[in-house]
């Protein structure tokens, strides 16, 4: 039989603690995956000062998770969720994993995946004098936190963890490369682009700019264009909208 993806090298760049569901799906629809993470997941600088934030977690109004990754580490670093603050997350893949955590009810965007669909909700179009905590890692986007600041809200960080380079030896990923290996490049994230170009350097930059990438957001794929990727195709949102558009995209080239 064969499958969507059957012969297709798809190089897969989530951190490796977070891959296993998405490589296993490739592998279901025939693809050959290629693991090469270019984000390491690293506990925040400063935990005294998370833990100081998280005390004061119950005068919270409103917590708000950015990613899955947001949802892991800040529930790691909380004995048990208190009454009162309402929870909410960005995207379908950061709702389920609070509802899996047993967090209920939680607030998220029913069609897309991003800080502009769950601003767009009207439970958060009036804000005065509200409390908010955006649980998230160090550094990243401002859109969220600004805007609920200039709708009244007094909003502050839980920076649960921190994004870093992993150290990883590209040379046996570019010889697979070179010899036909990789026919597509997945990322997830704008930072894991920016992070594999750092990765593969010179020697490699040149092939992720001839080869298909997909990634599941608009704003990533223009990232990729601005980089110099010939082919950046965005996705529906999340992994599944990631495979989804794998298997579109091969079976008509």
């Amino acid at each position: 039989m064969i499958l969507p993806l059957s012969g297709q090298g798809v190089l897969v760049t989530r951190p490796a603690g977070q891959a296993a569901g998405l490589l296993a799906h490739l592998r279901e629809l025939g693809a050959a995956p290629v693991l090469f993470p270019t984000l390491d997941i690293l506990p925040p600088i400063n935990p005294a000062a998370l833990a100081r934030r998280l005390a004061d977690l119950a005068t919270y109004d409103l917590a708000i998770f950015v990613s899955p990754t947001a949802v892991q580490h800040g529930l790691a670093a909380i004995s048990a969720w208190p009454p009162g603050p309402r929870v909410a997350g960005v995207g379908p893949g950061t709702a389920a994993a609070l509802r899996a955590a047993g967090i209920l009810p939680v607030l998220a965007p029913q069609e897309g995946a991003d800080s502009e669909h769950l601003l767009a909700l009207p439970e958060l179009a009036d804000m005065a004098g509200r409390r908010v905590l955006i649980f998230r890692g160090e550094g990243g986007r401002e859109l969220l936190a600004n805007t609920l600041a200039a709708r009244g809200a007094v909003v502050d960080y839980a920076e649960c963890y921190r994004r870093g380079v992993p150290l990883a030896d590209p040379a046996p990923i570019l010889d697979a490369w070179r010899r036909g290996g990789i026919q597509a490049v997945t990322v997830l994230s704008s930072q894991g682009l920016d992070n594999l170009f750092a990765l593969v350097g010179a020697a490699g930059a040149g092939l992720v700019r001839a080869t298909p990438l997909f990634a599941p957001h608009p704003r990533i794929a223009g990232h990729a264009r601005a980089l110099g990727v010939t082919q950046a195709i965005a996705t529906e949102s999340g992994e599944a909208g990631l495979l989804r558009g794998l298997v579109e995209y091969f079976a008509h080239v």
